[in-house]
């Protein structure tokens, strides 16, 4: 596989234990340095990662051996750290959303694109078991041709548990910029690109209140919809109606489930790389489940930057730069559509990436990828 692809991390924050616990020690990549606007924190992060640098922001950017710049900032910051390393001439992956806006995610692709360097976007949860084996049932016809889809996100709001949960309620947060990412990717990688959406959002709080950590009891503003409803065209002809909430307290839907001519699909979190995947078929009154047929086994965070690293010209990588702006594209254009009260067409567009095979975990954690 030759030397090990060097990485730089920006951003050292909650979700940087999950991506280091993926990536620190994988032989396809090498963590070279790390930064945070929180310098202390950057110390202690490269403490546990050997041979690891704690650095500035410019100097990690810079940095000889850093090639792909994984950012794991907050969404009003992903343009600035994104765009600061393709200047540099680094690839980038970047955690979800791409950007906080679409014309800022639309100009870090075509940036990207000018300087030759490669994006990758969260989430990558998609390419775990659960939606693969999922996307597999569709394509092998175990449904018949699917009709309709249904997805739901419904969670009483991150500030239950997150100790400084200010980001999710201001421009780039909310239920459907935070959550919709993985609902939304998955349904892509399940029915394909989406042509236009019809939307309505609700903001009916204006402050939430930290429920854990040292702001325990502080009162935050909220700036942006906090239930979003809409209806998704996908270019095949499916309706999918989408909810993504930070309204309610707890929901019995399924997280997603596709409806076809032949029987229904229940499709598990997509938050999470695996799950169990159910059937159920026309005249049939029994839900079955299926093992697991697809996905990389027992995924976690990171390996859409394994996926990034070890792609080529024969597989592009499917944690791609496109399918993140044709995401934010969806969810931007429902949040227009619930302003202005009509349905808005995309302006993008994406090609369903590869499927993943079955990849037992020690071949991802090893192996090169397929």
């Amino acid at each position: 596989m030759g030397d090990p692809h060097g990485i730089g991390i920006v951003g050292l924050g909650f979700i940087s234990r999950a991506y280091l616990s993926t990536l620190a020690d994988h032989p396809a990549v090498r963590i070279v340095a790390v930064a945070d606007i929180d310098a202390e924190r950057a110390v202690a992060a490269a403490a546990t990662i050997p041979g690891a640098e704690a650095v500035s922001v410019e100097r990690l950017l810079h940095h000889p051996d850093v090639m792909t710049v994984l950012n794991l900032t907050i969404p009003s910051a992903h343009a600035e750290v994104s765009g600061a390393a393709i200047d540099a001439g680094r690839n980038v992956y970047v955690e979800k959303p791409l950007t906080a806006t679409f014309p800022q995610g639309r100009s870090i692709i075509d940036r990207a694109a000018s300087a030759g360097v490669r994006i990758g976007c969260a989430p990558d949860t998609v390419l775990g078991t659960g939606t693969q084996t999922a996307r597999a049932a569709i394509d092998g016809g175990l449904i018949g041709r699917p009709l309709a889809a249904s997805a739901v996100m419904v969670t009483p709001g991150h500030e239950r548990w997150h100790p400084h949960p200010d980001f999710y309620y201001v421009p780039g947060g909310g239920p459907l910029l935070d959550m919709g990412p993985y609902y939304i990717s998955a349904l892509v990688h399940l029915l394909g690109p989406v042509r236009a959406v019809i939307g309505a959002a609700s903001q009916l709080r204006d402050s939430r209140i930290i429920g854990s950590g040292p702001r325990l009891g502080q009162r935050i503003p909220v700036e942006v919809p906090t239930h979003v409803t809409g209806v998704l065209e996908h270019v095949g002809g499916v309706l999918t109606t989408l909810t993504t909430s930070f309204d309610g307290v707890a929901t019995t839907a399924a997280p997603i489930e596709v409806h076809g001519e032949a029987g229904t699909l229940a499709v598990p979190d997509p938050n999470n790389f695996d799950g169990t995947v159910r059937h159920l078929t026309l005249g049939d009154p029994e839900w079955h489940a299926l093992a697991p047929q697809a996905g990389y086994v027992a995924g976690s965070r990171g390996i859409g930057l394994i996926d990034l690293v070890r792609a080529d010209e024969t597989r592009p990588p499917r944690a791609s730069g496109d399918m993140a702006l044709h995401v934010l594209d969806i969810m931007t254009a429902l949040l227009r559509s619930a302003t202005e009260g009509r349905r808005i067409e995309l302006t993008t567009t994406v090609e369903r990436p590869a499927a993943v095979p079955l990849t037992p975990t020690d071949d991802w954690l090893s192996a090169p990828d397929r």
